[in-house]
């Protein structure tokens, strides 16, 4: 229950400072929030791997009253505690911290379409995907894809620091759809390009199809993809394991 008390904390937290800092902010005025720098430096390591970084990031930026963040807080946190329900089977208690961020996701949205709607629907499947709901998974996710289409057709933000339909791929992949997956994740790349948690995707995905040519691929792009940088997170570590265990001594 501590780490309950300590979301609620944040969300109560981030509500406050909204209120401070913008004068009674309405709810629905956070959907219309354009990026600042905290978002985009939360993208940056969402985009390699560090989603904990990212929401730490986002929290802090939060407190100081910047309503997108305090929106990429509440959703990248959900996904992380989502993530973690699925490994305890989906159980109630600890899915509570994401139908909090569920909740509050909702007050803000107010109704309207946005990026806080789309957030809400996102994290809405992954609860689903937490209790292997798939067809329930899959509603939620085609309402936040849609939505987010017509976002970006109107020139207005999708779902903050991961895309919804980026985040499909992943959902896929935790409930062992493979097929659905490599399909998210092709999809999300012709729909904004391709992107370190893409290619990790997608070569799980052929992994788990277990596609040994396409996948020893997939791995080795995103080792070339990722060979500027420094430290080796979990997914790097799995697709050098991968290409050493499997594709070497495979020949491929």
């Amino acid at each position: 229950m501590g780490r309950v008390a300590a979301w609620m904390s944040l969300v109560l937290a981030v509500g406050a400072a909204s209120h401070a800092s913008a004068g009674a902010v309405r709810p629905a005025s956070v959907p219309g929030a354009r990026q600042t720098n905290a978002t985009i430096q939360a993208q940056e390591l969402a985009a390699e791997f560090d989603l904990a970084g990212a929401a730490k990031l986002l929290e802090s930026a939060g407190l100081r009253g910047d309503l997108f963040a305090q929106l990429g807080a509440v959703y990248v946190r959900g996904l992380i505690y989502a993530h973690e329900a699925s490994r305890q089977g989906g159980s109630p208690d600890s899915l509570m911290p994401v139908r909090q961020a569920i909740a509050w996701l909702e007050l803000v949205a107010n109704g309207r379409p946005g990026s806080a709607e789309i957030a809400r629907l996102v994290l809405q499947a992954a609860a689903a995907a937490a209790q292997s709901e798939r067809d329930e998974m899959r509603l939620y996710l085609d309402a936040a894809i849609r939505m987010e289409t017509l976002q970006h057709a109107a020139g207005l933000p999708g779902a903050p620091i991961i895309p919804a339909a980026e985040v499909a791929g992943d959902l896929w992949l935790q409930v062992h759809r493979y097929d659905e997956a490599r399909r998210a994740y092709d999809e999300a790349r012709g729909r904004a390009g391709s992107s370190l948690r893409i290619l990790a995707g997608r070569a799980r995905a052929a992994r788990g199809l277990t596609d040994l040519t396409v996948a020893c691929a997939a791995f080795r792009a995103l080792l070339d993809a990722w060979a500027p940088r420094a430290g080796v997170p979990a997914e790097i570590a799995e697709a050098r394991e991968y290409v050493v265990g499997s594709c070497l001594l495979e020949g491929r």
